[in-house]
């Protein structure tokens, strides 16, 4: 069976809510039902939304670091304090963008968002999206004994890349990782690093349906993918290496040192 896209339409929520009763909303008001081995991917914004992640920036009073990161990288206080709360590492950045690493990802300004909130607030990414993901999945089961996997995705930014791809979050019930390594290409070479991100392209192929803007498209059913379902609990470290292992970083930071 070919591979199928489904993005449902879903009324834009103002309030925090319960995300899984709003899918279940969703689904039956889009006329859709749930399919043992569907994955389903939700956007991060409206996992946030549900849980009140977002920020007021009149309420910020930024700290002496936060103010130091707005005049190094000419932001606003307010961003900056933000963007220092919700790092892991920041590794460096331009004017109006700092690099950082938050939830094992890395990503301009902490992958914080103005789009689709209101003037004068930005969202934040959820709290405890693995958590998330996992619950969902697990009520889905529970009231329709159907294995299904959990995507949370959001879109970003590929190095010298136009435009944004998908990458997921967090995600449940899905095998995020598929290692290739010792098996072999068309020429019979064996593979000896490939891991393919499996999570991350289906995250992709839905982020692609679900749009960027104005769609009100938050929730997308992948049916028929192929990915491996798991009842394991993910780690969220499993789609993730440390900075000092990725070769961008590296790479980087070795042309930085020698000049």
């Amino acid at each position: 069976m070919p591979l199928t896209v489904l993005p449902l339409l879903s009324e834009r929520k103002t309030e925090q809510f319960d995300v899984f009763e709003s899918l279940l909303d969703t689904l039956d008001k889009n006329n859709e039902k749930l399919e043992d081995g569907d994955i389903i991917v939700i956007s991060t914004k409206y996992v946030s939304n549900s849980q009140g992640r977002i920020v007021d920036l009149d309420k910020i009073k930024p700290s002496k670091q936060g103010i130091k990161i707005s005049k190094k990288f000419k932001l606003k206080y307010e961003i900056a304090e933000i963007i220092l709360r919700e790092s892991d590492k920041i590794f460096g950045g331009i004017s109006g963008f700092v690099i950082t690493s938050a939830d094992n990802i890395m990503a301009p300004n902490a992958g914080i968002d103005k789009s689709n909130a209101k003037k004068g607030k930005v969202i934040l990414y959820p709290k405890d999206p693995y958590l998330i993901a996992e619950q969902i999945r697990r009520k889905i089961f529970l009231k329709f004994l159907i294995h299904v996997g959990v995507i949370l995705v959001d879109s970003r930014l590929m190095p010298v890349r136009v435009g944004t791809s998908g990458v997921t979050v967090a995600c449940a019930g899905i095998e995020p990782v598929l290692d290739m390594r010792a098996q072999k290409d068309l020429d019979g070479n064996p593979l000896k690093v490939t891991f393919q991100a499996v999570a991350d392209n289906i995250a992709t192929i839905a982020n692609h349906k679900m749009g960027e803007g104005a769609e009100s498209k938050p929730i997308a059913i992948i049916r028929d993918s192929d990915a491996r379902l798991t009842d394991r609990i993910i780690n969220p470290n499993e789609m993730a290496v440390s900075p000092d292992q990725c070769v961008y970083v590296r790479g980087l930071s070795c042309k930085s040192n020698k000049q």
